[in-house]
């Protein structure tokens, strides 16, 4: 018969194990007194080590506190890629459907005649668009900073 089966008898040692993982759980605050006790009776009454392993089952393996606390974070964007972040994508979207609205309006209005022509549309289109043109620069050179250099080697 093998050790791991569950008709093999426990020792003290597996008793003792089981009784500080219950300890453990009991100072995280997921058993309450109550449960505790009447866990580590039977933890400490057990014949075999089938009678173990319900005691421990609806608990988790690794403690939650041994995990990092920060969710890893996603890798830098680079050059090329920093227009497919929403934080620049938005702003890029939303100047070329100005834009495109603009102008077909001076197209309009100068296909009827009732301009002369002026491209009054680009007054909207420079300033927005050297603005953002600024802003996406200087991100891309910030994140290409923290990746060490354009090629990404410190």
């Amino acid at each position: 018969m093998s050790e791991s089966s569950p008709e093999v008898r426990a020792s003290d040692a597996d008793r003792d194990r089981v009784a500080k993982l219950l300890q453990e759980h009991f100072a995280q605050g997921r058993l309450d007194s109550d449960e505790f006790s009447t866990r580590l009776e039977r933890a400490y009454k057990a014949r075999v080590l089938g009678d173990l392993v319900p005691l421990t089952e609806d608990l988790p393996e690794h403690d939650l506190a041994d995990l990092p606390a920060d969710p890893p974070k996603p890798p830098p964007l680079g050059a090329a890629g920093v227009l497919r972040d929403p934080a620049l994508a938005i702003p890029w979207a939303m100047w070329a459907g100005v834009n495109v609205l603009c102008f077909t309006i001076w197209l309009i209005l100068f296909a009827t005649g009732t301009t002369e022509g002026y491209p009054w549309f680009l007054w909207v289109l420079g300033p927005w668009g050297i603005v953002l043109g600024f802003i996406t620069v200087a991100l891309a050179a910030t994140d290409r900073g923290g990746q060490g250099g354009p090629s990404g080697r410190p």
